[in-house]
């Protein structure tokens, strides 16, 4: 059994913290870090919480991102903006990018966000949850490394490629789905690998593109998508419109970057918010109840919407105002600081 220990949500976010800083990052990154991985941490998405500072660190280690990179917020076009992240971390460039895009899609009813030149290492419905609170639905893609195969191949062409989508809604939770259109996230794999726990079948095939069940195997060779050619080409749809469609790089251009090195992937980010009372005039109030309808009509049959589980892990830390996480991870954390 994996031994685990409880931190106050206080002293876990100040680890992650120490970490950054120590790592040489930027106050503003730091901070913006500690938000991103504290956020999956809270929400018990453990591939994304404060496993993530690990190669947040390493990747600054290699040399590969700017830890002191300043984001630049270009207004582009009516409906259009642009943030150059200069090689940082995107959490930051998004952060200083939001405000406009939010102007923007109050104003024009739609409105996209195009971050490029970041290292993305994170979910994305943090990003989503943000533009949402806002009052705004929000579609949110990104390519990542070229490790997934596509439906029929052997070799990684693809990234993870995932899709976040929020609505929102009255009360605290809005409407989000996060997936990647592979399998499964490279995170959860290399939690398989790190615990020494066999991967799912249909997660992964070997560097001989058989399948496996063994997470070390599995990182050496490719992932899959979810879905077989359903999951490819919304993988592909990923990388044009995250990649050539804002002058960025694709999944594969991306590794070849990396040169081998094992850093977060560099590339863009592509995020688009929608205003209903844009589309929608005097009409907004009465197709928001709609909407809540099919909600109902979802829940009412005993299935979940997406991302309750998550919303219900929120509520527990925050009752509870601790997280839980395996003891060997606090220990290459807190190594971290030496």
């Amino acid at each position: 059994m994996t031994e685990t220990l409880r931190l106050s949500l206080a002293d876990a976010s100040a680890l992650a913290l120490d970490a950054f800083r120590r790592a040489g990052l930027s106050e503003a990154h730091a901070q913006a870090l500690t938000e991103t991985v504290m956020a999956g941490q809270r929400d018990e998405c453990h591939s994304h919480g404060l496993y993530r500072v690990l190669g947040c660190v390493r990747t600054v280690r290699e040399g590969k991102v700017d830890p002191q990179a300043v984001p630049e917020v270009k207004d582009t076009a009516p409906s259009i903006v642009t943030v150059d992240a200069h090689y940082g971390y995107s959490p930051l460039a998004f952060r200083q990018g939001l405000p406009l895009l939010v102007e923007k899609a109050r104003s024009q009813g739609v409105a996209a966000l195009a971050i490029n030149r970041c290292f993305h290492f994170s979910a994305l419905w943090p990003e989503v949850e943000l533009i949402a609170a806002e009052g705004l639905a929000a579609l949110a893609l990104t390519p990542s490394h070229a490790w997934v195969a596509p439906a029929g191949g052997t070799k990684g062409v693809f990234g993870t490629n995932p899709i976040a989508f929020a609505w929102p809604r009255p009360g605290p939770f809005p409407f989000v789905f996060d997936f990647a259109t592979s399998a499964s996230a490279r995170g959860e794999i290399e939690l398989h690998r790190r615990a020494g726990k066999p991967i799912p079948e249909g997660w992964a095939i070997d560097a001989e593109g058989q399948p496996t069940t063994d997470p070390a195997a599995a990182l050496a060779g490719a992932m899959l998508t979810f879905g077989g050619h359903k999951g490819s080409a919304l993988s592909a749809m990923v990388e044009l419109l995250a990649g050539p469609l804002i002058g960025d790089m694709t999944s594969a251009e991306s590794m070849a970057f990396d040169a081998g090195v094992g850093a977060a992937p560099c590339h863009g980010e592509l995020l688009i918010a929608l205003n209903p009372a844009s589309f929608l005039g005097a009409a907004a109030a009465e197709n928001i109840d709609r909407a809540e309808a099919l909600f109902d009509a979802i829940l009412g049959q005993g299935a979940r919407l997406p991302s309750q589980r998550r919303y219900q892990a929120r509520q527990r830390t925050e009752a509870s105002g601790e997280i839980e996480i395996p003891k060997a991870l606090y220990d290459d954390l807190k190594a971290l600081l030496v």
